[in-house]
Protein backbone atom coordinates (compact mmCIF):
# COMPACT_ATOMS: atom_id res chain seq x y z
CA UNK A 1 0.00 0.00 0.00
CA UNK A 2 2.88 2.43 0.55
CA UNK A 3 4.57 1.24 -2.22
CA UNK A 4 1.77 2.16 -4.25
CA UNK A 5 0.99 5.55 -2.41
CA UNK A 6 4.74 6.48 -3.13
CA UNK A 7 4.21 5.76 -6.43
CA UNK A 8 1.34 8.06 -7.05
CA UNK A 9 3.33 10.89 -5.13
CA UNK A 10 6.76 10.34 -7.75
CA UNK A 11 4.05 10.36 -10.69
CA UNK A 12 2.55 13.18 -9.70
CA UNK A 13 5.59 15.08 -8.82
CA UNK A 14 7.48 14.25 -11.95
CA UNK A 15 4.01 15.68 -13.77
CA UNK A 16 4.19 18.70 -12.09
CA UNK A 17 8.10 19.28 -12.86
CA UNK A 18 7.28 18.29 -16.32
CA UNK A 19 4.68 21.15 -16.66
CA UNK A 20 6.89 23.46 -15.41
CA UNK A 21 9.79 22.66 -17.44
CA UNK A 22 7.68 23.67 -20.10
CA UNK A 23 6.33 27.05 -18.84
CA UNK A 24 9.87 27.60 -18.19
CA UNK A 25 10.50 27.04 -21.58
CA UNK A 26 7.99 29.50 -22.88
CA UNK A 27 9.32 31.97 -20.11
CA UNK A 28 12.46 31.80 -21.06
CA UNK A 29 11.45 32.53 -24.99
CA UNK A 30 9.50 35.31 -24.03
CA UNK A 31 11.77 36.59 -22.36
CA UNK A 32 14.51 36.08 -25.54
CA UNK A 33 12.22 37.53 -27.60
CA UNK A 34 11.11 40.48 -25.37
CA UNK A 35 13.47 43.00 -27.47
CA UNK A 36 12.63 41.78 -30.95
CA UNK A 37 9.63 43.40 -33.35
CA UNK A 38 6.43 42.35 -33.68
CA UNK A 39 6.79 41.10 -37.19
CA UNK A 40 9.55 39.19 -36.97
CA UNK A 41 8.78 37.30 -33.43
CA UNK A 42 5.37 36.09 -35.30
CA UNK A 43 7.31 35.23 -38.16
CA UNK A 44 10.05 32.92 -35.91
CA UNK A 45 7.13 31.57 -33.69
CA UNK A 46 4.80 30.58 -36.88
CA UNK A 47 7.77 29.19 -38.77
CA UNK A 48 8.85 27.19 -35.70
CA UNK A 49 5.67 25.65 -35.31
CA UNK A 50 5.52 24.50 -38.87
CA UNK A 51 8.65 22.86 -38.89
CA UNK A 52 7.89 20.88 -35.74
CA UNK A 53 4.95 20.10 -37.23
CA UNK A 54 6.74 18.54 -40.50
CA UNK A 55 9.27 16.52 -38.05
CA UNK A 56 6.49 15.29 -35.78
CA UNK A 57 4.68 14.05 -38.80
CA UNK A 58 7.43 12.45 -40.23
CA UNK A 59 8.22 10.43 -37.06
CA UNK A 60 4.33 9.18 -36.65
CA UNK A 61 4.53 8.08 -40.50
CA UNK A 62 7.90 6.13 -39.77
CA UNK A 63 6.26 4.68 -36.68
CA UNK A 64 3.95 2.58 -38.70
CA UNK A 65 4.99 -0.74 -39.04
CA UNK A 66 5.78 -1.30 -42.68
CA UNK A 67 4.49 -5.47 -42.04
CA UNK A 68 1.32 -3.66 -40.99
CA UNK A 69 0.69 -1.64 -44.00
CA UNK A 70 1.35 -4.43 -46.25
CA UNK A 71 -0.83 -6.78 -44.39
CA UNK A 72 -3.67 -4.34 -44.37
CA UNK A 73 -3.94 -2.38 -47.84
CA UNK A 74 -6.77 -0.16 -46.82
CA UNK A 75 -4.80 0.99 -43.85
CA UNK A 76 -1.42 1.76 -46.08
CA UNK A 77 -4.14 3.76 -48.48
CA UNK A 78 -5.40 5.80 -46.22
CA UNK A 79 -1.54 6.65 -44.44
CA UNK A 80 -0.59 7.07 -47.58
CA UNK A 81 -3.37 9.89 -48.27
CA UNK A 82 -3.24 11.28 -44.25
CA UNK A 83 -0.06 12.41 -44.27
CA UNK A 84 -0.78 16.11 -45.70
CA UNK A 85 -3.62 16.05 -43.07
CA UNK A 86 -1.60 14.86 -40.67
CA UNK A 87 0.45 17.76 -41.19
CA UNK A 88 -2.12 20.47 -40.99
CA UNK A 89 -3.40 18.87 -37.71
CA UNK A 90 -0.09 19.15 -36.27
CA UNK A 91 0.55 22.22 -37.63
CA UNK A 92 -3.32 24.00 -36.30
CA UNK A 93 -2.76 22.72 -32.96
CA UNK A 94 0.97 24.04 -32.73
CA UNK A 95 0.00 27.33 -33.78
CA UNK A 96 -2.97 27.45 -31.49
CA UNK A 97 -0.62 27.17 -28.71
CA UNK A 98 1.46 29.69 -30.58
CA UNK A 99 -1.19 32.42 -31.03
CA UNK A 100 -1.72 33.23 -27.28
CA UNK A 101 1.95 34.46 -27.03
CA UNK A 102 2.37 36.15 -30.08
CA UNK A 103 2.16 39.87 -29.89
CA UNK A 104 -1.04 40.66 -31.70
CA UNK A 105 -4.10 42.56 -30.46
CA UNK A 106 -6.65 40.65 -28.54
CA UNK A 107 -9.39 40.80 -31.31
CA UNK A 108 -6.85 39.23 -33.76
CA UNK A 109 -5.66 36.51 -31.18
CA UNK A 110 -9.45 35.85 -30.68
CA UNK A 111 -10.39 35.89 -34.89
CA UNK A 112 -6.67 33.81 -35.71
CA UNK A 113 -8.24 31.03 -32.78
CA UNK A 114 -11.95 31.16 -34.48
CA UNK A 115 -9.99 30.49 -37.92
CA UNK A 116 -7.61 27.56 -36.57
CA UNK A 117 -10.84 26.04 -34.73
CA UNK A 118 -12.66 25.96 -38.47
CA UNK A 119 -9.74 25.05 -39.92
CA UNK A 120 -9.53 22.34 -37.63
CA UNK A 121 -12.78 21.06 -38.30
CA UNK A 122 -12.56 21.38 -42.16
CA UNK A 123 -9.48 18.83 -41.44
CA UNK A 124 -11.73 16.26 -39.18
CA UNK A 125 -13.83 16.25 -42.50
CA UNK A 126 -10.92 16.14 -45.26
CA UNK A 127 -9.57 12.86 -43.53
CA UNK A 128 -13.09 10.80 -42.98
CA UNK A 129 -13.81 11.63 -46.91
CA UNK A 130 -10.35 9.87 -47.51
CA UNK A 131 -11.36 7.22 -45.20
CA UNK A 132 -14.64 7.07 -46.90
CA UNK A 133 -12.56 7.22 -50.79
CA UNK A 134 -10.18 4.46 -49.20
CA UNK A 135 -12.61 1.71 -47.75
CA UNK A 136 -14.53 2.10 -51.27
CA UNK A 137 -11.56 2.06 -53.24
CA UNK A 138 -10.42 -1.01 -51.81
CA UNK A 139 -14.19 -2.89 -51.77
CA UNK A 140 -14.03 -2.18 -55.40
CA UNK A 141 -10.39 -2.68 -56.70
CA UNK A 142 -11.61 -6.54 -56.78
CA UNK A 143 -14.34 -6.03 -58.94
CA UNK A 144 -14.55 -8.50 -62.19
CA UNK A 145 -13.81 -7.43 -65.99
CA UNK A 146 -17.08 -8.89 -66.91
CA UNK A 147 -19.30 -7.40 -64.47
CA UNK A 148 -22.70 -7.51 -66.72
CA UNK A 149 -22.88 -11.13 -66.15
CA UNK A 150 -22.71 -11.42 -62.61
CA UNK A 151 -25.51 -10.13 -60.42
CA UNK A 152 -24.30 -10.16 -56.87
CA UNK A 153 -20.62 -7.75 -58.25
CA UNK A 154 -23.11 -5.36 -59.72
CA UNK A 155 -25.07 -4.86 -56.39
CA UNK A 156 -21.38 -4.15 -54.56
CA UNK A 157 -20.40 -1.93 -56.70
CA UNK A 158 -24.01 0.00 -56.79
CA UNK A 159 -24.07 0.31 -53.22
CA UNK A 160 -20.54 1.31 -52.68
CA UNK A 161 -20.42 4.16 -55.29
CA UNK A 162 -23.77 5.14 -54.03
CA UNK A 163 -22.73 5.52 -50.43
CA UNK A 164 -19.57 7.12 -51.06
CA UNK A 165 -20.89 9.73 -53.09
CA UNK A 166 -24.20 10.67 -50.20
CA UNK A 167 -21.27 10.59 -48.16
CA UNK A 168 -19.66 12.99 -49.57
CA UNK A 169 -22.26 15.66 -49.85
CA UNK A 170 -23.22 14.84 -46.08
CA UNK A 171 -19.47 15.70 -45.11
CA UNK A 172 -19.39 18.91 -47.19
CA UNK A 173 -22.71 19.68 -45.44
CA UNK A 174 -21.95 18.73 -41.76
CA UNK A 175 -18.33 19.91 -42.02
CA UNK A 176 -19.16 23.65 -43.49
CA UNK A 177 -22.22 23.96 -41.19
CA UNK A 178 -19.85 23.03 -37.87
CA UNK A 179 -16.78 24.99 -39.23
CA UNK A 180 -19.12 28.56 -39.68
CA UNK A 181 -20.66 27.51 -36.09
CA UNK A 182 -17.44 28.30 -34.98
CA UNK A 183 -17.59 32.21 -35.37
CA UNK A 184 -20.12 33.91 -33.30
CA UNK A 185 -21.81 35.90 -35.59
CA UNK A 186 -22.56 33.33 -37.70
CA UNK A 187 -23.67 31.02 -34.92
CA UNK A 188 -25.84 34.01 -33.57
CA UNK A 189 -27.74 34.02 -37.05
CA UNK A 190 -27.99 30.44 -37.39
CA UNK A 191 -29.68 29.89 -34.03
CA UNK A 192 -32.31 33.06 -35.49
CA UNK A 193 -32.82 31.52 -38.47
CA UNK A 194 -34.17 28.19 -36.89
CA UNK A 195 -35.77 29.99 -34.15
CA UNK A 196 -37.64 32.45 -36.35
CA UNK A 197 -39.04 29.72 -38.50
CA UNK A 198 -39.83 32.64 -41.24
CA UNK A 199 -39.99 33.01 -44.22
CA UNK A 200 -36.41 33.00 -45.16
CA UNK A 201 -36.43 29.45 -43.59
CA UNK A 202 -39.43 28.46 -45.86
CA UNK A 203 -37.77 29.63 -48.83
CA UNK A 204 -34.33 28.10 -47.89
CA UNK A 205 -36.56 24.71 -47.63
CA UNK A 206 -37.97 24.96 -50.90
CA UNK A 207 -34.53 25.94 -52.39
CA UNK A 208 -32.81 22.74 -51.11
CA UNK A 209 -35.96 20.30 -51.65
CA UNK A 210 -34.50 18.98 -55.34
CA UNK A 211 -30.86 18.16 -53.87
CA UNK A 212 -32.53 16.63 -50.94
CA UNK A 213 -34.96 14.38 -52.73
CA UNK A 214 -32.28 13.20 -55.12
CA UNK A 215 -30.03 12.80 -51.84
CA UNK A 216 -32.93 11.09 -50.07
CA UNK A 217 -33.56 8.73 -53.40
CA UNK A 218 -29.86 7.63 -53.51
CA UNK A 219 -30.15 6.05 -50.69
CA UNK A 220 -32.88 4.47 -51.16
CA UNK A 221 -31.58 3.15 -54.54
CA UNK A 222 -28.43 2.14 -52.30
CA UNK A 223 -30.74 0.04 -50.12
CA UNK A 224 -33.34 -0.93 -52.48
CA UNK A 225 -31.70 -1.17 -55.71
CA UNK A 226 -34.14 -1.14 -58.15
CA UNK A 227 -31.25 -0.82 -60.48
CA UNK A 228 -27.55 -1.86 -60.01
CA UNK A 229 -24.40 -0.35 -62.51
CA UNK A 230 -24.02 -2.11 -65.66
CA UNK A 231 -27.68 -3.05 -65.21
CA UNK A 232 -29.95 -3.17 -69.40
CA UNK A 233 -32.29 -0.74 -68.67
CA UNK A 234 -34.97 1.33 -71.15
CA UNK A 235 -35.64 4.63 -69.83
CA UNK A 236 -38.26 6.73 -71.42
CA UNK A 237 -37.86 5.37 -74.52
CA UNK A 238 -33.95 4.83 -74.65
CA UNK A 239 -32.07 1.44 -74.22
CA UNK A 240 -28.72 1.30 -72.66
CA UNK A 241 -26.76 0.10 -69.45
CA UNK A 242 -26.59 2.14 -65.79
CA UNK A 243 -22.92 3.55 -66.18
CA UNK A 244 -22.50 5.33 -63.06
CA UNK A 245 -24.89 6.14 -59.99
CA UNK A 246 -23.91 9.31 -58.36
CA UNK A 247 -26.05 11.01 -55.23
CA UNK A 248 -28.24 12.97 -57.37
CA UNK A 249 -28.36 11.18 -60.60
CA UNK A 250 -27.84 8.67 -62.56
CA UNK A 251 -25.77 8.32 -66.14
CA UNK A 252 -27.07 6.01 -69.29
CA UNK A 253 -24.79 5.08 -71.69
CA UNK A 254 -26.99 4.35 -74.38
CA UNK A 255 -26.08 2.00 -77.34
CA UNK A 256 -24.96 4.12 -79.74
CA UNK A 257 -22.21 6.11 -76.62
CA UNK A 258 -24.24 8.57 -75.76
CA UNK A 259 -25.14 9.40 -72.26
CA UNK A 260 -28.43 10.41 -70.68
CA UNK A 261 -28.30 12.17 -66.95
CA UNK A 262 -31.13 10.95 -65.19
CA UNK A 263 -31.77 12.58 -62.00
CA UNK A 264 -32.99 9.99 -59.18
CA UNK A 265 -35.71 11.58 -57.69
CA UNK A 266 -37.52 11.34 -61.37
CA UNK A 267 -36.09 7.53 -61.87
CA UNK A 268 -37.89 6.57 -58.71
CA UNK A 269 -40.93 7.86 -59.80
CA UNK A 270 -41.24 7.26 -63.23
CA UNK A 271 -41.97 3.45 -64.66
CA UNK A 272 -38.55 1.87 -66.05
CA UNK A 273 -37.30 -1.36 -67.53
CA UNK A 274 -34.75 -3.21 -65.84
CA UNK A 275 -33.94 -6.38 -68.29
CA UNK A 276 -30.71 -7.39 -65.68
CA UNK A 277 -32.62 -6.88 -62.42
CA UNK A 278 -32.29 -10.71 -61.17
CA UNK A 279 -30.04 -11.90 -63.58
CA UNK A 280 -28.10 -10.72 -66.77
CA UNK A 281 -28.72 -13.47 -69.14
CA UNK A 282 -31.84 -12.30 -72.01
CA UNK A 283 -33.84 -13.99 -74.58
CA UNK A 284 -33.65 -12.11 -77.63
CA UNK A 285 -36.47 -12.38 -80.70
CA UNK A 286 -35.61 -12.54 -84.65
CA UNK A 287 -38.63 -12.49 -87.09
CA UNK A 288 -38.51 -13.62 -90.59
CA UNK A 289 -41.61 -13.13 -93.34
CA UNK A 290 -40.81 -15.82 -95.55
CA UNK A 291 -43.32 -17.39 -98.19
CA UNK A 292 -46.13 -20.21 -97.13
CA UNK A 293 -43.68 -22.97 -99.53
CA UNK A 294 -40.33 -22.65 -96.98
CA UNK A 295 -39.67 -25.84 -95.32
CA UNK A 296 -40.03 -24.89 -91.58
CA UNK A 297 -38.26 -28.16 -90.30
CA UNK A 298 -35.20 -28.00 -92.26
CA UNK A 299 -34.69 -24.06 -90.96
CA UNK A 300 -35.14 -25.47 -87.35
CA UNK A 301 -32.24 -27.67 -88.10
CA UNK A 302 -30.55 -24.81 -89.39
CA UNK A 303 -31.26 -21.80 -86.22
CA UNK A 304 -29.50 -25.27 -84.39
CA UNK A 305 -26.70 -25.40 -86.39
CA UNK A 306 -26.39 -21.42 -86.31
CA UNK A 307 -26.41 -21.20 -82.43
CA UNK A 308 -23.44 -23.80 -82.07
CA UNK A 309 -21.48 -22.17 -84.38
CA UNK A 310 -20.93 -19.01 -82.22
CA UNK A 311 -20.09 -18.33 -78.34
CA UNK A 312 -22.67 -15.45 -77.87
CA UNK A 313 -25.50 -18.32 -77.72
CA UNK A 314 -25.28 -19.34 -73.81
CA UNK A 315 -26.95 -22.91 -74.51
CA UNK A 316 -29.97 -22.59 -72.76
CA UNK A 317 -32.97 -21.70 -74.96
CA UNK A 318 -32.93 -22.63 -78.82
CA UNK A 319 -36.74 -21.96 -80.53
CA UNK A 320 -38.09 -21.73 -84.13
CA UNK A 321 -41.96 -20.95 -84.21
CA UNK A 322 -44.53 -20.51 -86.68
CA UNK A 323 -46.65 -16.94 -84.72
CA UNK A 324 -48.26 -15.47 -87.64
CA UNK A 325 -50.06 -16.54 -91.11
CA UNK A 326 -50.15 -13.16 -93.09
CA UNK A 327 -51.72 -12.96 -96.80
CA UNK A 328 -49.15 -13.71 -98.28
CA UNK A 329 -46.39 -14.77 -96.21
CA UNK A 330 -45.67 -16.34 -92.49
CA UNK A 331 -43.87 -14.79 -90.04
CA UNK A 332 -40.76 -16.85 -88.19
CA UNK A 333 -39.88 -16.31 -84.68
CA UNK A 334 -36.55 -17.53 -83.66
CA UNK A 335 -35.94 -17.17 -79.60
CA UNK A 336 -32.08 -17.19 -78.14
CA UNK A 337 -30.71 -17.01 -74.85
CA UNK A 338 -27.33 -14.91 -74.60
CA UNK A 339 -25.64 -14.23 -70.83
CA UNK A 340 -26.23 -10.67 -71.35
CA UNK A 341 -28.02 -7.71 -73.41
CA UNK A 342 -24.37 -7.20 -75.33
CA UNK A 343 -24.42 -10.79 -76.39
CA UNK A 344 -28.33 -11.09 -76.85
CA UNK A 345 -28.13 -7.90 -79.79
CA UNK A 346 -24.95 -9.30 -80.92
CA UNK A 347 -26.75 -13.41 -81.31
CA UNK A 348 -29.75 -11.71 -82.84
CA UNK A 349 -28.15 -9.83 -85.71
CA UNK A 350 -25.83 -13.01 -85.82
CA UNK A 351 -28.78 -15.49 -86.52
CA UNK A 352 -31.00 -12.94 -88.83
CA UNK A 353 -27.95 -12.43 -91.36
CA UNK A 354 -26.88 -16.30 -91.30
CA UNK A 355 -30.23 -17.74 -92.02
CA UNK A 356 -31.18 -15.15 -94.74
CA UNK A 357 -27.98 -16.41 -96.22
CA UNK A 358 -29.05 -19.54 -95.83
CA UNK A 359 -32.56 -18.73 -97.56
CA UNK A 360 -31.10 -17.08 -100.35
CA UNK A 361 -28.71 -20.05 -101.10
CA UNK A 362 -31.11 -22.99 -100.67
CA UNK A 363 -34.45 -21.58 -101.07
CA UNK A 364 -34.72 -18.14 -102.95
CA UNK A 365 -37.95 -19.01 -103.86
CA UNK A 366 -39.36 -18.79 -99.91
CA UNK A 367 -38.59 -15.81 -99.77
CA UNK A 368 -41.36 -13.35 -99.76
CA UNK A 369 -42.76 -12.33 -103.09
CA UNK A 370 -45.79 -10.85 -103.98
CA UNK A 371 -48.55 -13.28 -106.17
CA UNK A 372 -50.90 -11.99 -109.46
CA UNK A 373 -53.95 -12.91 -110.90
CA UNK A 374 -54.07 -11.97 -114.33
CA UNK A 375 -57.28 -12.12 -116.08
CA UNK A 376 -56.63 -12.80 -119.84
CA UNK A 377 -59.99 -11.71 -120.89
CA UNK A 378 -59.96 -8.88 -119.37
CA UNK A 379 -56.92 -7.85 -120.43
CA UNK A 380 -57.38 -8.37 -124.15
CA UNK A 381 -61.01 -6.78 -124.23
CA UNK A 382 -58.56 -3.81 -122.54
CA UNK A 383 -55.96 -3.85 -125.22
CA UNK A 384 -53.26 -4.52 -123.41
CA UNK A 385 -49.90 -6.48 -124.56
CA UNK A 386 -51.80 -8.07 -127.08
CA UNK A 387 -52.88 -11.04 -125.69
CA UNK A 388 -55.82 -13.15 -127.63
CA UNK A 389 -58.69 -14.50 -126.71
CA UNK A 390 -59.98 -18.09 -126.82
CA UNK A 391 -62.46 -16.62 -129.68
CA UNK A 392 -59.00 -14.98 -131.52
CA UNK A 393 -57.33 -18.16 -131.04
CA UNK A 394 -60.12 -20.00 -132.97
Amino acid sequence: MKDTTKAHILSGHGELMHSEAISAVVKNIETAMQGWPAVITTAVLVIAAIAVAAILQIMIVRMVPKRLLSTRPVLGRMIKRMRKVLFFYIAVILLSGVVPVVPISEDARISLLHVLGAVFIVLMGWAFTIMVDATTAHQLAHRPENIQSDAIARKHVTQWQVLRRVSYVLTVMVTVAAALMVFPAVRAYGVSLLASAGAAGLVVGLAARPVLSNLIAGVQIAITQPLRVEDAVVINGQWGWIEEITSTYVVVRIWNWQRMIVPLAWLLEQPFQNWTRDSSELIGTVHWNVDYTVPVDVLRKKLDEIVHSTPLWSGKVMVLQVTQALATTIELRALVSARNSGEAWDLRCYVREKMIAFLQAEYPNALPKQRLEIDAVAMAQAGIGGVQTPEDAV
